[in-house]
């Protein structure tokens, strides 16, 4: 079996880093942000709860997961978010319509050859 070496990147990179050595250089950096910050109140002259922040910072907050059951909301409301949303699609639906229309006149422009389809409708007399 052979023995690989990667030597690790000279411009301090930390994507070739190993985890464990990232995760204590991470530990370091935070340490090191939590430090200042802690310099950086004990000097302010206000009082805002520098405690309070000072423990939020330093919780870790880890994802919950979670899944929604219901999702309740009045019916005249719905009701009005779809009116709003169809007259909102009217201008993309005429926006859409002119560009399909110049992309088709332009394929007919450069390709004479292509099929050009027309439906006629009759009524007898």
């Amino acid at each position: 079996m052979t023995d690989v070496n990667f030597p690790l990147m000279a411009d301090g990179g930390d994507e070739d880093l190993p985890r464990t050595l990232r995760r204590e250089r991470e530990a370091r950096e935070r340490e090191a942000r939590e430090r200042q910050a802690r310099q950086r109140n004990a000097t302010l002259t206000h009082d805002f709860g520098a405690a309070e922040v000072e423990a939020y910072a330093g919780a870790q907050m880890e994802p919950v997961p979670a899944s929604v059951k219901r999702f309740d909301v009045p019916f005249v409301q719905l009701m009005m978010f779809f009116i709003k949303a169809v007259f909102a699609a009217i201008p993309a639906l005429l926006i859409l319509g002119t560009l399909l229309w110049f992309a088709g006149a332009a394929l007919k422009a450069a390709y004479p050859q292509l099929v050009h389809t027309e439906i006629l409708i009759r009524i007898p007399r």
